[in-house]
């Protein structure tokens, strides 16, 4: 029975699977441990809505945002450049 599950042709899978689950849990745990709108203790629920902007803009303006900010939306700019700018032919 498991030499039918574990077969090469589905460790792809595997790897797909478990990196849609490793982002999922990343963003559940993020969104529990530093959203400003998520509160899990009774004190923070107590408090109602709050409008503390700075803390909102820090939890939107992350590390990666402000790195992909500036940049170009390619993923292979320097390949692209090389197939697609009329300049080089």
């Amino acid at each position: 029975m498991a030499n039918r599950w574990l077969r090469p042709e589905v460790y792809p899978l595997f790897a797909a699977v478990g990196a849609a689950i490793g982002i999922c849990g990343f963003q559940l745990v993020r969104n529990i441990c530093i959203n400003p709108e998520v509160r899990v203790n009774k004190e923070g629920r107590k408090a109602g809505v709050l409008e503390n902007f700075a803390e909102g803009e820090k939890y939107t303006e992350h590390f990666l945002r402000k790195y992909v900010r500036n940049r170009s939306p390619e993923i292979m700019p320097s390949l692209n450049s090389f197939f697609a700018d009329p300049s080089r032919n």
